[in-house]
This record gives C-alpha cells, structure tokens and sequence, in this order.
C-alpha cells in the first residue's frame, strides 16, 4: 500500500482485519482527533509515523490484545479511565453496581464505603464522584492495580483513600455502611478464560477457583466484622451465580437477601444488609 494513505484508505484496510468500530477507535487514538473528524475528511492524508502506528495497533487487535489496552483507556459510566494489562477491563455491567450503591446510601450523611478489589478504580471513583461527601475506601492486593487507580482518582478529581490489602486483611477494626465488590467470579477451568479478550487480563482478577466462588464466599464470610448495624453487602457476580451467592447471604446470617438483574435481564447483583448481630 502506497505510504500516502489517507483515513479512507487506512479504515477500508482496517475493517478487512477487524470490526469497523474498533478500527475507528485505533484511528481516533493514533491521531487524537473526535470521531468526526474521521467522518468529515476522509481524504486527510495520514503521516507516515501515524500511518506505521495504526498498522501496528490493528495487527495487534487482530491477534486478539484488547482495544481498551491498546487505547489506554475505557469508559465507565460516562467517564474516560485509563487502564493497563494490570487491571481488569471495565465493563457496562458492573454500571448496575454504581446504581445499586448509590440508591442504597441514598440520603445518608457521609456514608463510609469500601470497594473490594478494585482494579483500575473505576468502581470506587465513580461512586466518590457520584455521592458528594461519601468516605470512599478502595482495596487491592496487587500494587500495580493501585497504581492505576490513583492515576485515575487524580486525573477524574476523585477523593478515594486507597489500601493494599489481600481483602479485609489491611482493614483492621473499620466498618462500612456499604461494601461492593465485583471479586473474581469465573471457574479456574472455564474455557472462557481462554477465548477473547479474557486472555489478555489478569487471571487473578478473573478466576476464582472449581466454581468461581472462592472469593464471593470469603467476602461474604468476613464482612460482617467490617459492616455497620443496618449495613449492606453488594457482590457483582456470574450469570449463573445468584442462587449460590443469595445462598452465602442467608449462611453468614445477612437479611433482605436480592438479586438484581442487568440490561440482558441476568441475575447480576446479590446482595443483603447486615443486622449487626453477633
């Protein structure tokens, strides 16, 4: 292909390699323009180096990498987070998560919460944004993952205290009005883990032991130490995981056991409040 390419040229090569949205995306990051730009001069002649660079982010995506990692970035609830192969990929389903967190501290005067596991801090950060004066805790046992979140808090003017913690571990005697956490939930020996973008995240931000409930069960087993009386446990989970999860709930003694269901109508969200009993 002749070195003078313009956008037209390079998204028709692209689109024979991989989806047509991607290859937009690729566009629009290598040449750090909006969308419409793409749209309006489609005959702008691409430089060299851009030129170089878009062939090599399109070779990767269709090796499989991730578009989120070869962007650097992902939005979530309507803010840009950067992200890295430390960290799991946001994804629009844990948005149910944020709407279920911010409906149940809804009228509380500073409510404390904790995000377990945090990742690229896109949970916790965007509940510091959406609720004015909450106290929000953010824990991950992986150094690099907090390194991104606090990039990200720093970046988006999120106020979000952050631990290195295996879990409640670094927590000593503090407690919560709400905890969320979308854990590890898929089984160790999925297949899924070897298909698509899932290949590229951490593993460790995925799998989760033979049933992928390994880590739901030891945030559900240990939470009530950190949880205020009236407090409430909220778990992102798989698609076939509520009945366990609503099962853990009633085991650890929680009450006003739910599901909630996603976009898709999947059972997506379980969670209950803490009485405070001993």
């Amino acid at each position: 292909m002749s070195a003078m390419t313009d956008i037209a040229t390079a998204l028709g090569w692209a689109k024979q390699r991989i989806d047509l949205m991607e290859a937009r995306v690729l566009l629009r990051h290598v040449l750090q323009c909006p969308a419409s730009r793409l749209i309006a001069w489609p005959e702008s002649i691409l430089a060299q180096e851009d030129w170089a660079r878009y062939r090599e982010l399109v070779a990767r995506r269709e090796a499989g990498e991730p578009v989120a990692y070869l962007t650097g970035e992902r939005e979530f609830y309507g803010r840009e987070f950067m992200v890295t192969p430390a960290v799991l990929i946001p994804r629009p389903d844990t948005e149910l998560l944020v709407e279920l967190a911010v409906a149940h501290v809804s009228g509380m005067h500073r409510p404390r919460l904790l995000d377990m596991g945090t990742g690229s801090g896109a949970l916790a950060i965007t509940l510091a944004l959406e609720l004015e004066g909450a106290d929000v805790t953010a824990i991950d046992r992986s150094r690099e993952a907090l390194w991104v979140a606090m990039a990200n808090a720093a970046r988006l003017g999120a106020s979000v205290s952050f631990v290195q913690s295996d879990w409640f571990a670094g927590l000593g005697e503090e407690r919560f009005q709400l905890i969320v956490s979308n854990p590890p939930y898929i089984a160790s020996a999925d297949e899924h883990l070897e298909q698509g973008d899932l290949r590229f995240e951490p593993r460790t931000a995925l799998a989760a032991g033979p049933a992928g409930l390994d880590d739901l069960a030891e945030i559900v087993a240990r939470a009530p130490v950190h949880l205020e009386a009236e407090g409430w446990l909220l778990l992102e989970h798989g698609y076939d995981q509520a009945s366990a999860v609503r099962g853990l709930l009633a085991d650890a003694g929680f009450a006003a056991i739910a599901s909630w269901k996603d976009l898709a109508g999947i059972e997506r969200v379980s969670g209950g409040r803490w009485l405070g009993r001993v």
